[in-house]
């Protein structure tokens, strides 16, 4: 089922790592505000299905910024123009350092059942060299502060191959996030992005990345410990407790359509994609003159739609090799066979019934594979 995405630009800092399109602000918010309640209605009024949505995420950028009053509004304003599932999963991402118990009461009043915390690390050396603004305590706290507030449904983004990063040190982030009583963890290997602080750090000699098997084998201790813990890996870097799956997530993996709003968010709906103006002021005049804020888009052709489906659903839920002949057409067993058959035996992939999805071995090599079966 589709979802709804909302990005909000704003953050108190930028990262060093981050791509994402941010901005370091404290304005006044108003005009940016008033601007997404009109994109929603314009999308609302040339979106002539009347579908039901399952999810709604505010991502960023640093949605924690708005006030549960700010919130409430845009939430009132998607419910009102589209329709909205009673039991819809309802996210916000959360920098621990933005938040308190009351205003995270005020976003469960709103309707929020589930946050998101940008934690990475636990502790005080890693969060300063990534440019985070919380501390690990703050962090702690704002965990709790959720669950006191009602949100019984949290997340916890954590980071690991940082630079001089041991197991042991990783090991102890998983731990805390553990007794914490999250239900959910979304874990990632730091990844170098070209424009981004990181990069400069890298090319000038600041940083020396972790080597390739270094990384591989903090993703294995990963995967063992939450296993062990009963989080269930549903996506190569998510993992969630039994009845805790983020609906938003698999609306991306699953291949779903879903809409965006705000500067840079992007949408999918009946073949085509989009992408909005990666410009604060470029998406705030494109709006205020009555115009869909687009930078581009384009209608997904039956190879592209096919290519993402394998992509997508191999580092997730695994190909139902009879759905993708029912979407694609073709036989992706019998057009692959030999190379399907050699990564079974290599004990990369596995045929479970009519499914075929990765097994921890593969997962380390899914970016080959996915190449190999396009």
């Amino acid at each position: 089922m589709p979802g709804l995405y909302l990005h909000i630009p704003f953050c108190e800092k930028k990262c060093i790592y981050c791509d994402f399109y941010s901005i370091e602000s404290f304005r006044q918010y108003d005009d940016f505000l008033s601007a997404l309640h009109r994109e929603i209605a314009m999308r609302a009024d040339v979106l002539p299905e009347h579908t039901s949505f399952h999810s709604i995420f505010f991502g960023g950028g640093t949605p924690s910024l708005l006030t549960d009053v700010q919130l409430g509004g845009l939430l009132d304003a998607l419910r009102s123009r589209f329709r909205i599932d009673e039991d819809a999963e309802i996210t916000v991402e959360c920098n621990p350092g933005t938040v308190d118990e009351d205003k995270l009461r005020g976003y469960r009043a709103a309707g929020v059942n589930r946050l998101s915390f940008g934690v990475q690390s636990f502790h005080a050396d890693d969060l300063q060299f990534l440019s985070r603004i919380h501390t690990a305590g703050e962090a702690e706290a704002a965990i709790g502060a959720a669950q006191a507030a009602g949100v019984g449904d949290v997340n916890l983004d954590l980071m690991f191959s940082l630079p001089g990063q041991t197991p042991e040190r990783w090991m102890h982030n998983l731990e805390r996030a553990r007794a914490l009583g999250t239900t959910h963890l979304s874990c990632y290997s730091l990844t170098v992005e070209q424009g981004t602080p990181l990069a400069n750090m890298v090319r000038n000699g600041m940083v020396t990345m972790p080597p390739e098997e270094s990384d591989a084998a903090l993703f294995d201790l990963t995967m063992d410990t939450l296993s062990e813990w009963e989080f269930r890996q549903y996506e190569v870097s998510n993992y969630a407790r039994e009845g805790y799956t983020c609906r938003h997530n698999l609306t991306y993996w699953r291949h779903e359509d879903y809409l965006g709003f705000g500067p840079s968010a992007h949408g999918t709906w009946r073949g085509r994609r989009w992408w909005n103006l990666s410009s604060l002021q470029s998406w705030l005049d494109a709006v205020a003159a009555g115009r869909l804020p687009e930078a581009g888009g384009e209608t997904l052709t039956a190879d592209t739609l096919r290519s993402e489906y394998i992509y997508l659903r191999l580092r997730s839920e695994g190909i139902h090799l009879p759905s993708f002949t029912r979407l694609h057409g073709g036989d992706l067993l019998t057009a692959h066979r030999r190379y399907i058959d050699s990564c079974i035996a290599a004990g990369q992939l596995r045929l479970d019934g009519d499914t075929l999805s990765l097994t921890r071995k593969g997962i380390l090599v899914c970016d080959e594979i996915c190449a190999a079966l396009m």
